[in-house]
């Protein structure tokens, strides 16, 4: 036939290059840019608001030209959000259900209306995120909005809440804590990033279009991220949460510290993430998966191949014909191209293969996809990669090997795990201690599965019914844990170094001398390592009543060495092994009933009827917690796609509870019961003001089944042994009753690694208000809470044909 060809289909497919972009693709994203003068200004109770004499941020395309500049606001601008935030809660909030659903809802029919501009926008900004994801998340939440007072009684909104991201944060990671707050009846206040800041505005205009109130969601763009922490400063934030890199939210976390409100980070950029391929995968589609997810030209974190031995030359020889005839990919900047081409020698040095589709270009910002073979788990490209397409790869033998290295990483955010042994793939995603699993799969995202970043990945839970807790507070606590202040002037290397004056006891007439007390470390009762003691008075003062152990920082290290021992082989036992166990050290307690009243009365100076009530009450709070073991587990969520999904509560690790003053005992059974029901080991600090009635507790510890090693007690000074829960590395949470320089302490310095805070301040002259909390009345969404904060989540995704 004329004008044929003998090209065969194969030939067709190896000539074929990218077409010409169509030159209208961004005409309406253009045409709304064009609209506003490719200036943006702020967006403030319902409006675009472009104040005079503000700096200006230019926003870039991929290829480094001009999309359009944002106005980095100022403190008056910051002011005024506030205020309108305020005003926009208390329409939005005083909505019902029902119509907030409507909202959110009808969100959805504006976003098909213009999901061209939407889609257009997010790619000019690469603020990746597709429009039918944005409605997935609006139809999950609107639906959550109606069923809050249904479904989640006895909740409250918290107010006013910031959203704050870093530059290289996705509009998608942005929207999965904006939505769930709005449809918990929070107003909002968005700092994007440089990236999402032109999509946050659009889409606060549709936002008012779908029949927002003004003021309910607020958008300031400002020029790095700690516009953020001057939100927090305002007193009408009740609550910051953020997104992205890891070394935006140290900043933030350090910069908002001292200024009452709580803050949760979410380092959903950067981490390392491990890949792992057994002998029993399918070869041919885990290898498709590493391609499609570890070279792309924009990921959000960083993979680490880990493949059995068995399987390697499988594995390497797939790799080998499928990166065949691979596109170098760009790098984001000229200086990424020295970084990696600095690993990339460093891994040959340590005697790494190279398995490359073409050689690396002399020069600029293109660079092959690398596969890095013969990788050890404590290379710096490994611990700390390097920007850029390259995927270490590292072997090993047996599945406890396996995680091991799936472990090695200070990173905690996903993992991806390739078998047709589902019992294996099973058994590996528990044992990864990581807030994300996809087994036979990679990246998939969806608003019911909860996300929860263990380790350095974060401290709070995005997605799912889990993550809507962030948003809302027990409708019983009428006042905030923190009072809202300006930050100390405080030197954080000498706090806590003014140890209490220590004495020795003297044994001159054993008979008629104050009773000594003991730590309790590993199960054992012993000295403080120091061998010094601290007098303890009556609370209307008088003669010494006690001496006890002043421990320190070694007591500390002790305590941490034996819970985490322990600690593995607790959270492994089953919910009711656990409950068996808080019932009998219950029935301890009551067995002690007589000498931890006395104990109690002496200290305090409660009558003893008083305080063998409070002994009573903190008898039925551990049976509470006993039955609460077995009672409240994760389960399967409902997936659009085919497959499973798994949300299973996990133990937090070892826990540091710095105890309040107010009803010693029965804030300490109630603190402790919430953290070892659901599998974690204690460190107890008893409160500096009353200690005697958790140091008398510890024989009914010594007279319990727990574990030797799972609760330890350290009595001394307050300010002392927080410094040395908050810069011990394993300690995963602490809970602080205490001094409001002690909390400006913690959130300062629980950054590196990161550690879950719940924050209480106690002043001595407003004692009976103790951070709003009532220990005599077991509210359930307070003990709720309390079993909230002491698990994280992990997510199991089974894909099925």
């Amino acid at each position: 036939m004329a004008g044929s060809t003998n090209k065969t289909v194969y030939d067709i497919f190896q000539s074929m290059e990218f077409g010409p972009a169509a030159t209208s693709s961004t005409a309406t994203a253009q045409a709304w840019l064009d609209h506003h003068s490719r200036s943006l200004g702020l967006f403030i109770d319902g409006r675009f608001v472009r104040p005079a004499d503000r700096q200006t941020r230019s926003v870039a395309d991929s290829k480094g030209g001009n999309v359009c500049s944002t106005v980095c606001a100022a403190e008056h601008d910051v002011s005024q959000c506030a205020a309108s935030g305020v005003t926009g809660y208390k329409a939005w909030s005083g909505m019902t259900c029902y119509n907030r659903a409507k909202v959110l809802l009808r969100l959805v029919s504006i976003l098909g209306q213009h999901s061209k501009c939407v889609s257009e926008l997010c790619e000019l900004c690469e603020a990746s995120c597709s429009p039918s994801a944005l409605v997935r998340l609006l139809q999950y939440y609107g639906s959550w909005a109606q069923l809050r007072d249904t479904l989640i009684a006895d909740w409250a909104p918290l107010g006013v809440v910031a959203v704050v991201v870093s530059d290289d944060c996705s509009l998608y990671s942005l929207m999965l804590k904006v939505l769930p707050a709005l449809a918990m009846g929070n107003s909002v206040i968005i700092v994007p990033g440089r990236s999402t800041a032109p999509p946050a505005l659009l889409l606060a205009q549709l936002f008012m279009a779908a029949g927002l109130p003004a003021g309910a969601l607020n958008v300031l763009t400002g020029s790095d991220v700690l516009l953020g922490a001057t939100v927090a400063q305002n007193p009408s934030i009740s609550y910051v949460t953020y997104s992205g890199n890891k070394q935006d939210g140290v900043v933030l976390c350090k910069a908002t510290a001292g200024t009452g409100v709580p803050i949760s980070v979410s380092p959903c950029i950067g981490a390392t993430c491990p890949f792992i391929i057994f002998e029993s995968a399918d070869i041919d589609s885990a290898v498709d998966g590493v391609i499609e997810t570890a070279f792309k030209k924009k990921k959000e974190v960083h993979w680490v191949l880990c493949v059995q031995e068995s399987a390697l030359d499988s594995v390497v020889a797939r790799l080998r014909l499928r990166m065949a005839g691979m596109k170098c990919v760009g790098l984001a900047a000229d200086a990424d191209r020295v970084l990696v081409e600095a690993a990339v020698q460093e891994a040959q040095q340590q005697g790494a293969t190279l398995v490359q589709p073409c050689a690396a270009p002399p020069s600029g910002t293109l660079y092959p996809p690398t596969v890095l073979c013969g990788a050890a788990p404590s290379s710096p490209f490994v611990v700390s990669p390097s920007p850029g397409p390259l995927l270490p790869l590292m072997t090993f033998r047996s599945n406890t090997e396996a995680v091991t290295l799936g472990n090695h990483s200070p990173h905690g955010l996903a993992a991806s795990i390739w078998t047709e042994d589902l019992t294996l793939a099973l058994e590996t995603a528990k044992s990864l201690s990581v807030g994300s699993v996809w087994v036979n799969s990679h990246s998939v995202s969806d608003p019911c599965l909860p996300v929860s970043g263990h380790k350095d990945s974060g401290t709070c839970t995005d997605g799912g019914q889990e993550g809507l807790y962030q948003f809302l507070r027990p409708s019983c606590s009428s006042s905030p844990a923190l009072p809202r202040s300006s930050p100390v002037s405080m030197d954080y290397t000498k706090f806590g170094t003014a140890a209490s004056p220590a004495v020795i006891p003297g044994d001159s007439d054993p008979a008629s001398a104050p009773k000594s007390y003991l730590l309790f470390v590993g199960g054992k009762a012993c000295k403080s390592e120091s061998g010094c003691s601290v007098a303890v008075q009556p609370a209307g003062g008088g003669s010494v009543l006690a001496y006890c152990p002043d421990g320190g920082r070694k007591d500390i290290r002790n305590a941490v060495e034996a819970a985490v021992k322990v600690q593995p082989g607790w959270m492994k036992k089953s919910a009711s092994a656990r409950a068996q166990s808080l019932y009998s050290l219950a029935k301890g307690l009551e067995a002690k009933r007589r000498d931890i009243a006395v104990s109690i009365s002496v200290q305090t100076g409660l009558s003893m009827d008083e305080a063998e009530k409070e002994v009573d009450l903190g008898f039925a709070r551990l049976t509470d917690w006993a039955a609460y073991c077995d009672k409240v587990q994760g389960g399967t969520l409902p997936m659009p796609q085919s497959g499973s999904a798994l949300s299973i509560p996990e133990a937090l690790g070892v826990v540091g509870l710095v105890l309040p003053d107010k009803n010693p005992l029965l804030s300490m059974v109630t603190l402790l019961g919430a953290a070892i029901a659901t599998g974690n080991a204690v460190i107890m600090v008893p409160g500096q003001k009353n200690p005697l009635p958790a140091l008398a507790f510890i024989q009914v510890l010594q007279g319990s089944d727990l574990p030797a090693g799972l609760v330890n007690v350290i009595s001394g000074s307050r300010d002392q042994l927080t410094v040395a829960l908050a810069n011990h590395s394993v300690v995963k949470a602490i809970w602080y009753w205490g001094s409001a320089e002690g909390c400006q302490y913690l959130q300062y310095t629980c950054t590196s690694p990161l550690k879950t805070l719940r924050l209480f301040c106690q002043k001595e002259e407003e004692e009976e208000k103790d951070g709003g909390k009532d220990w005599t009345r077991p509210y359930p969404s307070v003990l709720e809470e309390m079993w909230r904060n002491a698990v994280q989540w992990k997510s199991v995704w089974i894909p099925t044909a």
